[in-house]
C-alpha cells in the first residue's frame, strides 16, 4: 500500500493468523509501532477479547496523537483487508461514537451506519454474512431487511485456486461466505453466582479504570497501588454497634445472596468490577437523561455504580433471569458524588440512570421499526429498594419469603451518610444467625492437617485449633488453596463450609473475622432486632422524619405505579405479537390496543374474539390469567410479564 505523501504512518495492527507475510521488525526499525492481534480468518470471527484489544490500541494511539498535536495514521490489515479488518473497524466505530457529533457531544452510531461507513471507504466492505450477523448480534441490534451482504469479489473467488484450478487451503484466509448466524436460542444451562460474566480487557486499560475509581472515591494509592477493591463493605451487627441505629437516621434493605459488583459505564462499553478489582466488559446501553424531556441521545461516560448481581427464578416456569440490583451511585459522568448523602445519591440513581434507560426502552417498544433489543442484554438492571425502619417487620416476614432470589438478612444504610470506601463502620449487616459467616483460606498440609487462615496486614494468619466440616462425600483436599465461606456451629464448636468463593482471592481480614465472631456470640435474633427497632421508632428523630418520608414515598409510589402500568401496556402487545408471529397465527396491530387494553385472539373462524380486559395485569393481578381465552404459552407470557412488572 502506498500512502499519500501528506500522511505519516504511526501504527500497524496485524490481524493475520500467520507471520509469513513480512518481518515485523522492519516496522519497528522504521520507528512505527507494530501490534499483532492474531485472529483466525477461516470459520470464525475475531473473539471478543481480541476486539477489546484492538479498540483499546486504536483509542490509545489516537489519544496520544491528540496530546502531541500530530496526525500519524493507522494501518490495519488482515489477509485481504475486508472481513477481519472491517469487523474490527466497525467495532471501533460503534464504541468510539465517531459517526456524528452534535455541539461537541458524540451521538450513538448504529451497526448499519458503521458497516456502510467502512464499505464506502473500502468497497465492497465486509462480504461474509456471518461477520455482519455477528456485529448485529453483539450490539443487540435488529438487522434491517434492507441490509444485503455484498457478494464475494471476483478477485477473491479466483484467488482460491492455483494455476491448475486446484483449491489452495489457507488457514489464515477469510474464506468464502460463512453460514448466517441464527438468533441465539434459549438454553437449559443453569445460572449460578459463580458464572464469569463479560470479556477480559487489556491490562493498561484496566489500570486506567482503576485509577479513575480511586479518584472518584477520593482515595490515595497505598502500598499495593490501585489493586485493592475500593467498594464499601458493611460490618456485622452486634450489641455494640446496634446503638448506631439510635444515633443516626437509617433505612433498611434486604441482603441479597448474590455476587458483589461495581459497574463502570462508559461510551465504549460497560465494565463489571469484581471483588478482585478486575474489570470485564459487557455490552449494554445506559443512555443519559435528556435535558428537554425528549428521547435520550447520549450515553453515560464514566458513571460508577455499586450493586449486586442476583439470579431471579420465575415461580411458575422456573426460568432464570440474571439481574443487577444497583444500590448506590458513586460518580456520574466523571463527577464524584461520594460526599453527597445517600438519600441524594439514591434519588439521582433513579433519575439519571434507571429512568432514561426505561424511557428509551419504552420508545423502542412503541416504534414500528425497533432497532435495539434490550431483551438480548446479558442481564436486567433496576434500582434496589430501601425501606423505612418502620417497614422492617414486613420486609422480614412478607417481602423476603416471596423473593425470587436468595436473601440472608438485612442491610442498614445511613440515610445521610456519604459513600465510605472499603470498611464502613456505619453500614450494618444483620444476617439470620445460622447464616453468619467468615471467608477463610483453606489449606491442607502434607500431614493432611486442615488449616484455616484469615488476612492480617497483608499476610495470612493461621487460626489455631480451628476445625471445618465439609458436606457428606466431599474431599477436603479438593478445597485446598481456595477461599471458603463458613458458618459456625456453636453446638459442635466447628466451622461448616457453605461454598467456595470463586469471586474472592483473599480471605477476610482479621478485624472482619472478629466482628463476625462478636455477632455470632451476641446472637441477635429476628425478635431481638424487631424489639429494638420498635423502641427506636419512638424516638423523636425517627417519628418526625418517618412521617415526612412516608408522605413523600407515597407520592413517589403513586407516580412509579403509573409509570409501570404504562410500561406494561407496551410489553403486552409486543410479546403477544412476537409470539403469534413466530407461530404464524397472526400478524395484526390489533393484538392489543391502547384504548381499551383488550386482547384479541384469532379463533378457527379467523374472526376476532375479544377476551377479558387485561387492565388487571397492568395492576399486577394474576388471579384471572387462566380465564383468558389464550393458548397455554400465551397465558404463561402474561403471567411472567405480570410477575416481572412487580419487581421492575
Amino acid at each position: 500500500m502506498i500512502l499519500p505523501l501528506t500522511l505519516q504512518l504511526g501504527l500497524v495492527i496485524d490481524l493475520t493468523n500467520t507471520t509469513r507475510y513480512y518481518n515485523s521488525a522492519e516496522w519497528k526499525n522504521a520507528g512505527i509501532k507494530y501490534v499483532k492481534i492474531q485472529c483466525r480468518g477461516r470459520d470464525a470471527v475475531p473473539d471478543n477479547e481480541s476486539v477489546n484489544t484492538f479498540v483499546h490500541e486504536v483509542s490509545l494511539f489516537l489519544s496520544r496523537q491528540k496530546q502531541q498535536h500530530t496526525k500519524k495514521c493507522i494501518f490495519v490489515h488482515c489477509t485481504h483487508g475486508h472481513n477481519r479488518t472491517g469487523f474490527m473497524i466497525v467495532h471501533y466505530l460503534m464504541r468510539s461514537l465517531l459517526m456524528s457529533a452534535n455541539e461537541g457531544k458524540l451521538q450513538v452510531a448504529s451497526v448499519t451506519e458503521a458497516i456502510q461507513a467502512f464499505a464506502n471507504a473500502r468497497s465492497p466492505g465486509i462480504y461474509k454474512p456471518d461477520y455482519i450477523d455477528a456485529l448485529y448480534t453483539f450490539y443487540h441490534e435488529r438487522k434491517p431487511e434492507m441490509v444485503i451482504c455484498p457478494s464475494t469479489p471476483e478477485w477473491k473467488k479466483s484467488s482460491e485456486f492455483d494455476l491448475n484450478g486446484e483449491a489452495v487451503p489457507d488457514e489464515d484466509d477469510d474464506g468464502g461466505p460463512g453460514a448466517p448466524l441464527q438468533e441465539i436460542p434459549e438454553t437449559d444451562v443453569t445460572m449460578t453466582n459463580d458464572d464469569v460474566l463479560g470479556d477480559a480487557i487489556p491490562f493498561d486499560q484496566q489500570e486506567a479504570f482503576r485509577q479513575f475509581c480511586y479518584q472518584a472515591l477520593k482515595l490515595q494509592s497505598g502500598p499495593r497501588g490501585n489493586s485493592q477493591f475500593p467498594g464499601s463493605h458493611p460490618v456485622s451487627l452486634s450489641r455494640d454497634n446496634l446503638q448506631l441505629l439510635r444515633q443516626r437516621y437509617y433505612y433498611a434493605t434486604w441482603k441479597a445472596d448474590g455476587t458483589r459488583y461495581m459497574m463502570l459505564l462508559t461510551v465504549d462499553g460497560c465494565y463489571l468490577i469484581d471483588r478482585n478489582f478486575t474489570f470485564r466488559r459487557v455490552q449494554m446501553r445506559f443512555p443519559c437523561r435528556s435535558t428537554n424531556g425528549s428521547a435520550p441521545e447520549f450515553l453515560h461516560h464514566y458513571t460508577l455504580l455499586d450493586g449486586e448481581m442476583i439470579i431471579d427464578t420465575v415461580p411458575d416456569s422456573q426460568k432464570q433471569e440474571r439481574r443487577y440490583l444497583i444500590y448506590d451511585l458513586i460518580a456520574i459522568n466523571q463527577i464524584s458524588l461520594v460526599e453527597r448523602p445517600f438519600s441524594e445519591r439514591w434519588k439521582l440513581l433513579e433519575e439519571e440512570v434507571i429512568e432514561p434507560r426505561n424511557l428509551e426502552r419504552r420508545n423502542i417498544f412503541k416504534s414500528k421499526n425497533p432497532n435495539y433489543r434490550y431483551d438480548l442484554e446479558p442481564f436486567r438492571v433496576r434500582r434496589k429498594d430501601f425501606y423505612l425502619l418502620s417497614a422492617v417487620k414486613k420486609v422480614l416476614r412478607k417481602f423476603i419469603p416471596q423473593l425470587s432470589h436468595a436473601a440472608d438478612g438485612l442491610i442498614f444504610q445511613g440515610w445521610d451518610d456519604p459513600y465510605v470506601p472499603r470498611t464502613h463502620e456505619g453500614l450494618l449487616k444483620w444476617k439470620y444467625p445460622e447464616m453468619n459467616s467468615v471467608d477463610f483460606l483453606f489449606e491442607m498440609g502434607p500431614d493432611e492437617r486442615q488449616q484455616l487462615y484469615v488476612n492480617e496486614r497483608g499476610k495470612k494468619k493461621l487460626m489455631e485449633a480451628y476445625r471445618v466440616e465439609f458436606g457428606e462425600g466431599s474431599d477436603p483436599a479438593s478445597y485446598s488453596g481456595k477461599i471458603i465461606e463458613c458458618s459456625y456451629d456453636s453446638e459442635k464448636n466447628v466451622w461448616v463450609c457453605m461454598r467456595v468463593r470463586v469471586d474472592k482471592s483473599t480471605p477476610n481480614d482479621i478485624n472482619t473475622y472478629r466482628k463476625v465472631k462478636r455477632s455470632i456470640k451476641d446472637n441477635i435474633t429476628e425478635d431481638d432486632l424487631l424489639s429494638e427497632i420498635d423502641e427506636i421508632l419512638c424516638l423523636p428523630m425517627y417519628a418526625d422524619r418517618i412521617r415526612a418520608d412516608t408522605i413523600q414515598a407515597e407520592n413517589e409510589r403513586t407516580s412509579c405505579k403509573e409509570k409501570n402500568r404504562t410500561e406494561v401496556s407496551y410489553y403486552i402487545p409486543y410479546l403477544l405479537k412476537r409470539h403469534y408471529a413466530r407461530d404464524k397465527l397472526m400478524l395484526n396491530n390489533q393484538v392489543a390496543h391502547k384504548s381499551g387494553m383488550v386482547v384479541g385472539v384469532e379463533n378457527k373462524a379467523n374472526d376476532w374474539k375479544p377476551s377479558k380486559n387485561v387492565e388487571s395485569y397492568c395492576s399486577y393481578d394474576l388471579t384471572h390469567v387462566h380465564d383468558l381465552d389464550l393458548p397455554d404459552n400465551s397465558r404463561a407470557i402474561l403471567r411472567a410479564l405480570s410477575y416481572w412488572s412487580r419487581i421492575y
